[in-house]
């Protein structure tokens, strides 16, 4: 499955889907979040079980508030509709992965 672009107006659809979500929410200008983006790339195309979303911060600054996100990039993992875990900065794949599976 490919990286779903996450805004306001999809983004209820996305939390309530049933499905475990990751979500980076990144800046076009941002060094580390271009480093992050190619493995959140990788891991939707490698884990269909999962709904992979990108949340621009520049122009979704709502739902960057919404989950308090200060610095970037942030990942979230939603599971049941609900924050399992976040985390700011730069993280290796694996490290992401274990972010989905815990």
């Amino acid at each position: 499955m490919s990286v779903l672009k996450i805004n306001k107006s999809n983004f209820d659809e996305i939390k309530n889907s049933g499905k475990t979500v990751l979500l980076d929410f990144y800046a076009d200008w941002c060094g580390p979040c271009r480093m992050v983006s190619p493995l959140v790339d990788e891991i939707a195309e490698e884990n269909p079980q999962y709904i992979v979303g990108k949340i621009n911060v520049d122009s979704e600054p709502e739902l960057a508030q919404e989950f308090g996100v200060v610095s970037i990039p942030t990942l979230v993992v939603i599971k049941n509709g609900r924050i399992a875990e976040q985390a700011a900065g730069a993280r290796p794949k694996q490290q992401i992965l274990a972010m989905l599976e815990g």
